[in-house]
C-alpha cells in the first residue's frame, strides 16, 4: 500500500469545512447599522464526530447552523458540506435538520408529520412502513399515539422527539441538531444523548447546539466555543480540558466553614458538600474525624467544560 493510500485510510474525510465565514445583518430603522452574527469562522468538522457548538445567547450559533445548512446565504467566506458548496441541492438528501423551535401542521399527527416529511425525500410508501415505526421507537413516542393524536396535542418535549424523527426519517449522513435536549426531562435528556451516541455508532457525523454543557461533554468527540460571532476554541475534551490533576472531593457531614479552607469551590449537591481538595489528600482524609466529616469519595478529577466554557468567556470580556 502507498502512503497516500495508507493517508487516506488513517485520515476521516471532512464532512464541513468553512473559510474566513462572515454573516453581517442591517439593523435599525433606516437599515444603516451592521450587526456582525459571524466573523471569520474558520471551521472543520470529519466524517463520524460529534461536534457541539457551545456559546451565549445571541453568540451566532444558530446563525452559523443555518448558514451551513443553506438557509441563511454568508456575507464573505466559503463553506463545503459533504465536498459541495453549501447550498447544493444533491447534499439535501443526505442531511436532517432539528430546528430548536420546530414547527408543525399541528393538526397533522405525528404519523402523518413522518409521512408528509418522507414524501418531501420521496421515499416509497415500502420504505415509510418500515422506516417510521423505528423511528417512533427510537424517539420513545407510542405508535398508537403517533397515529391518532394530533401535534397540537403533544407535549413540548413529545414534539421535540416527533421533530428528532422527522430529521432522520431520510437515514442522513450528516445531522444538524438545533438545542435536541431542549425541553425534555432528565430522561429525555438521557435517550436523547443514547440516540446521538447511536448514530455515532453507524458513522453518521452530528452537528448540534447545546446549552446543556454536562451533556456536551459526555457525548461529543470535538467541541468549539463561539463568542460574539468568533470561534475563540476548538478541540477534543482531552485538549481543552488537559489531564486530571486535582482531587474532587464528596464528603458528609462537617462544619462548612471549616472545609471551605480545605476545599475550593465549596457546594452542597444532592445532601454532600463537594469540593476540590487544596491539600495533601492524605492529610485531608486524617482531618476527616475532627470535623466530624465522612468521606463519601475522593477521586482525580480535570476542571467541567463549564467551567472551562465560563472560564474562556468571561477572560473575553474582561480583555
Amino acid at each position: 500500500m502507498t502512503d497516500s493510500a495508507v493517508r487516506a485510510v488513517e485520515e476521516p474525510s471532512i464532512v464541513i469545512q468553512t473559510q474566513n465565514l462572515c454573516k453581517t445583518y442591517r439593523a435599525g430603522f433606516w437599515l444603516v447599522q451592521r450587526v456582525r452574527s459571524l466573523q471569520h469562522v474558520d471551521l472543520t468538522v470529519y466524517q463520524g464526530e460529534t461536534f457541539g457548538l457551545l456559546g451565549q445567547n445571541g453568540a451566532g450559533k444558530t446563525t452559523l447552523l443555518k448558514t451551513l445548512l443553506g438557509i441563511v446565504r454568508p456575507s464573505k467566506g466559503s463553506a463545503m458540506l459533504l465536498g459541495q458548496p453549501i447550498g447544493d441541492r444533491r447534499i439535501k438528501q443526505r442531511v436532517g435538520y432539528l430546528p430548536e423551535n420546530p414547527y408543525f401542521y399541528d393538526y397533522l399527527t405525528g404519523w402523518e408529520i413522518l409521512q408528509f416529511t418522507a414524501g418531501l425525500f420521496q421515499l416509497s410508501g415500502s420504505v415509510q412502513k418500515k422506516r417510521i415505526p423505528e423511528l417512533l421507537d427510537l424517539v420513545g413516542l407510542s405508535q398508537k399515539d403517533a397515529k391518532k393524536k394530533q401535534l397540537r396535542r403533544y407535549s413540548k418535549g413529545m414534539l421535540q422527539r416527533i421533530g428528532l424523527a422527522q430529521a432522520l426519517i431520510n437515514n442522513p449522513d450528516l445531522v444538524f441538531l438545533d438545542e435536541p435536549m431542549s425541553g425534555l426531562d432528565p430522561l429525555g435528556r438521557y435517550q436523547i444523548r443514547e440516540i446521538i451516541v447511536s448514530l455515532k455508532r453507524e458513522g453518521k457525523t452530528i452537528f448540534f447546539n447545546s446549552h446543556v454543557l454536562s451533556d456536551v461533554e459526555k457525548i461529543c468527540d470535538r467541541v468549539g466555543i463561539l463568542d460574539r460571532g468568533e470561534l475563540i476554541c476548538e478541540g477534543s475534551m482531552q485538549e481543552l480540558l488537559g489531564e486530571a490533576k486535582r482531587y474532587l472531593v464528596k464528603v458528609k457531614g462537617g462544619n462548612p466553614e471549616i472545609l471551605q479552607q480545605r476545599l475550593a469551590g465549596l457546594h452542597f449537591q444532592d445532601g454532600f458538600w463537594v469540593g476540590y481538595l487544596k491539600g495533601d489528600p492524605q492529610d485531608f482524609i486524617a482531618s476527616l474525624r475532627l470535623i466530624q466529616a465522612q468521606l463519601v469519595s475522593i477521586a482525580l478529577a480535570r476542571p467541567s467544560l463549564e467551567e472551562f466554557f465560563v472560564k474562556q468567556v468571561e477572560e473575553r470580556g474582561i480583555s
